[in-house]
């Protein structure tokens, strides 16, 4: 097969299958599983089978924002969240002293045992082959992909494919004057499919991304270092992990250092040999993850910037150090690191880098993340302009699952931004577009009290159980869970207890007013002071409750007011989404839209108003135009 750029020489038949996943980084995972557990022949292509499920970058899961995902991606039949308990270790609770909105886990993995886990899942997954071969091509007759084409000429009849290249595709690796084609870690890159994607007519980006050194262990006097330790209670990601076993995991300490002056100084002699500032770096870097030497130049009047010193695996030395990404010369790289306190003799073990690579715009997208213009063919992870394991991960479970239901004729699937993190991200990123990898954070979401990591079960178990991804024993246990919830706030409601010196005394030193007649247990925990654990000490009738259960009930209470409000909220927004915009429709003849919103809507193709009310450069006055065009296009139907 031949095309005007590339030239494949003697393709054959390789087989036949009904989805070929390009890619098994953390989005390709998921992807290939769903597709394989809803029933479908599904193909894994890598190009190296010890990149599978690599953790280029810092081998982390969740944080803040990311750690919702994780959740909530479980919570749909997913496997990051148990592979993520699996390999916990630290795990960390962040943000724990704010409100329960913004509480993300975060955990540090074992590194090698995250691909090992992953991988043997793979392997053993019914109806799901795992390939070694780089994809650089593809056929797409009749505006349907009909098949993916190797290097080596084996081409795969397929009825759907995802692509999840993830920062492989014209991947290139920069260190001050140094630059090559590369993957991440030093796996080859993929080089073809860009050009088989031009073809076809899709609008590809160059972004950047960027990864610290990393440094043996024994090289670095940690006695000089701030101590983390992980917290004293792990919550599990997965329900399907042992919480019990997991609370008997031998956490690993993490450390924390400072830059200094020094570190600095070097930095700012050394710009001029620095990617960033010397021009050779064109891709678009996230803005919420900058190298050192950036944050050096933007932050000038900040003396110090915190570092922390994490450990890759239990069975290796290798450390790695978060915050201190870079793309510099190896040898200014080395002096900036031995000017930290502790590493006057660090040994560096891999060298930090910048690397650049190709991604789609991804407002090419469907909601259900297949292409407009291709039938079929779906993009998932930072191939879509996204960035980091966990929004690679939920991308990929809603491209198979898509890729599934539409092979298998059923409905899509598509998480609303009111029920989901998930269902945010996806509406970001197809609806706005992104300039930059686009990263997860609560900020973004504008209804974060009911989407909390804590509730995601409750959110979408219900529909990973529709799809055929959750048991029914694990769906009957969500039930319970939360009939369990609603019967103690309906106990809460209606028993009362007397006022007690101890009682009086804890809430007059939480600066509460004491209790004089007796009060309902349901208002004296609505006070921001008491707790639920510690209500239920003066409670001798109070159940035995699970933690999760108990942690349900004292939120649901507490913040009771908020989460009515933003439910309101959430029924005005979809009073929006229930005025779907036909598929047909002609923005470009609208009367009353303004030019730059004529062009945005025929570029997006909104399913409703409440999707084109997101659309950067549509106004109020379009949104109003929009209404009146719905309404005479309704007025004359039914006169027809």
């Amino acid at each position: 097969m031949k095309n005007e750029k590339y030239e494949i020489k003697n393709t054959y038949p390789a087989g036949e299958a009904d989805v070929a996943v390009i890619g098994a980084g953390h989005a390709g995972i998921e992807a290939a599983l769903a597709c394989a557990r809803l029933g479908l022949n599904t193909l894994l292509f890598t190009i190296n089978l010890d990149g599978v499920a690599n953790m280029p970058c810092n081998p982390s899961i969740g944080g803040t924002g990311k750690g919702h995902l994780v959740f909530e991606i479980d919570a749909l039949g997913g496997e990051m969240g148990r592979a993520a308990d699996a390999v916990t270790l630290q795990s960390r609770m962040l943000n724990s002293s704010k409100g329960p909105a913004v509480r993300s886990k975060r955990i540090q993995a074992d590194r090698a045992l995250y691909h090992t886990i992953m991988k043997k899942t793979l392997e053993h997954q019914p109806g799901l082959r795992l390939i070694q071969a780089e994809i650089v091509d593809l056929r797409v007759e009749d505006g349907t992909v009909r098949s993916v084409i190797t290097r080596l000429g084996a081409e795969w009849q397929v009825k759907a494919a995802v692509i999840s290249t993830g920062t492989y595709l014209r991947g290139e690796v920069i260190i001050g004057e140094v630059q090559y084609p590369s993957g991440p870690d030093g796996m080859l890159p993929s080089e073809g499919l860009e050009k088989a994607l031009l073809r076809e007519g899709i609008t590809l980006q160059r972004f950047k991304t960027g990864t610290p050194p990393r440094v043996a262990r024994d090289s670095i006097d940690l006695s000089r270092l701030e101590v983390q330790e992980g917290d004293e209670y792990i919550v599990p990601f997965s329900s399907r992990s042992d919480e019990d076993e997991l609370n008997r995991t031998d956490q690993l300490s993490c450390h924390i250092v400072y830059t200094n002056a020094q570190t600095h100084e070097i930095i700012r002699l050394n710009l001029d040999r620095s990617p960033i500032y010397s021009g050779r770096i064109h891709g678009t870097g996230p803005r919420y993850c900058p190298s050192i030497e950036d944050k050096v130049v933007r932050f000038a009047d900040k003396p110090r910037h915190q570092l922390f010193i994490e450990p890759m695996g239990r069975d290796t030395e290798e450390m790695y150090i978060q915050g201190f990404s870079s793309s510099m010369p190896e040898e200014v790289q080395r002096q900036m690191l031995r000017s930290l306190p502790g590493f006057e003799n660090a040994v560096t073990m891999r060298s930090a880098y910048a690397i650049q690579y190709d991604c789609i715009d991804p407002q090419q997208l469907k909601p259900t993340l297949e292409f407009r213009a291709i039938s079929g063919l779906y993009g998932a992870g930072q191939f879509n302009g996204s960035s980091g394991y966990e929004e690679a991960a939920v991308q990929g479970f809603v491209a198979g699952v898509n890729a599934a239901l539409k092979l298998l004729g059923r409905e899509p699937m598509i998480l609303k931004r009111s029920e989901s993190y998930i269902g945010t991200l996806i509406d970001d990123l197809v609806t706005k577009g992104t300039e930059e990898p686009y990263r997860m954070m609560t900020s973004r979401s504008e209804y974060r009290l009911l989407l909390r990591q804590d509730n995601a079960d409750r959110r979408l178990t219900p529909i990973g159980y529709k799809l055929g991804l959750v048991p029914e024993e694990r769906m009957q246990a969500v039930v319970e869970k939360y009939a369990a919830v609603e019967a103690e706030i309906y106990r809460l409601e209606h028993t009362g207890i007397p006022g007690s010196r101890e009682l009086n005394r804890l809430l007059t030193e939480r600066g509460s007013a004491a209790v004089t007649d007796g009060a309902r247990l349901i208002d004296l925990l609505r006070r921001p002071q008491m707790t639920y654990d510690e209500l239920m000490t003066f409670d001798p009738h109070a159940p035995a409750l699970p933690k999760a259960v108990r942690e349900q009930v004292e939120i649901s209470v507490k913040y009771e007011g908020y989460i009515r409000r933003q439910l309101s909220q959430v029924e005005e927004f979809e009073k929006l989404e229930q005025h779907a915009l036909p598929a047909d429709a002609d923005y470009a003849s609208i009367q009353g839209l303004r030019l730059e919103a004529r062009e945005k809507l025929n570029a997006v193709r909104p399913l409703n108003l409440g999707q084109a009310s997101r659309i950067s450069g549509v106004s109020p006055a379009d949104m109003g135009a929009l209404m009146i065009y719905l309404e005479k296009r309704g007025s004359k139907n039914e006169c027809n």
